[in-house]
């Protein structure tokens, strides 16, 4: 489907969705769509007053919620409010994420800061809410990748970085996380005979807070080359459009994964993105969720 746009997306009156992370980016743009077409829109966010500005901002029929993917406390919470007061959630966007500079950091949990947030945060958050979801009429699960994933390694002896840590090969390696556990997801869902359809894209390189948020403690280097990105990369609408089109689009498939088509996937319109082998491998997908429900507790599918 060429140039597909926000335009494309399907009437949401009716639909409950829950977007990680929409408070700002890409999360806020796709929490913004969702709102213009009549979905109920929950921003899960860390930072609640950030929340609620981007509410005000976006209008419409929109609430917001804590929700620390860092703590699996906090997950816990959010999806026991959720089940309480949520009948259905439609859509689940996976959207949340981090990329850090300098040393290495934990979660409340004691994971290493990127995986245990941009994967096993949503690990959880996924499975707890999988009932809401299957409640539902035509339930999606979008996870966010990213290009980094396509070099990235899974080590099992290493999953948290203790023997040896990079800032960038450990956000690469929790995206290649995020999307082994979006397709093996949707292998285990097709197994199941379950209705969820779980989907991933990635933004390619787009303009986002996250980089330049990462730099800011690197002084006057660091804002010149967070400068210097702006040249490279894509606005955040157009970034979004892989997660709102992998989330919307009523002809995607389980496991389809969309991004840009430009050159190296880094900019463009939205087209059907290509998956590393080691993200495609069954083998890796079922010993990343036993590792998963193990550092969780959290078991499904």
């Amino acid at each position: 489907m060429a140039g597909w746009t926000a335009d494309r997306i399907p009437d949401q009156q009716g639909r409950t969705a829950v977007v990680t992370g929409a408070n700002s980016g890409l999360g806020l743009v796709t929490a913004t769509e969702l709102a213009r077409r009549g979905a109920h829109v929950v921003l899960a966010v860390r930072d609640v007053a950030a929340g609620e500005e981007a509410a005000r901002r976006i209008g419409g029929d929109v609430e917001v919620r804590e929700l620390d993917l860092a703590s699996l406390d906090s997950v816990r919470a959010f999806a026991a409010q959720s089940a309480a007061d949520l009948p259905v959630v439609d859509l689940l966007v996976n959207n949340a994420g981090l990329v850090l500079l300098g040393p290495r950091r934990t979660t409340a949990d004691g994971f290493e800061l990127h995986i245990g947030t941009n994967m096993l945060g949503h690990f959880a958050l996924t499975g707890l809410l999988l009932d809401r979801l299957a409640a539902a009429r035509e339930p999606r699960v979008v996870g966010l990748s990213s290009i980094t994933h396509k070099n990235a390694h899974l080590d099992f002896d290493d999953l948290m970085s203790e023997r040896g840590y990079g800032a960038s090969s450990a956000y690469g390696r929790s995206k290649l996380a995020t999307t082994v556990f979006g397709i093996e997801l949707d292998r285990r869902l097709r197994a199941a005979g379950s209705p969820i359809v779980s989907t991933l894209a990635h933004p390619g390189l787009t303009r986002t807070n996250l980089t330049p948020r990462a730099w800011e403690h690197r002084g006057r280097l660091g804002r010149v080359i967070a400068r210097a990105g702006l040249l490279v990369t894509q606005p955040v609408e157009q970034g979004a459009l892989p997660q709102l089109r992998a989330a919307t689009d009523p002809g995607a498939r389980g496991g389809q994964f969309f991004g840009p088509s430009g050159f190296g996937e880094t900019r463009g319109r939205v087209t059907e993105a290509r998956l590393s082998r080691e993200a495609a491998d069954p083998a890796v997908g079922r010993r990343l969720w036993a590792a998963a429900e193990e550092l969780t507790g959290v078991s499904y599918l």
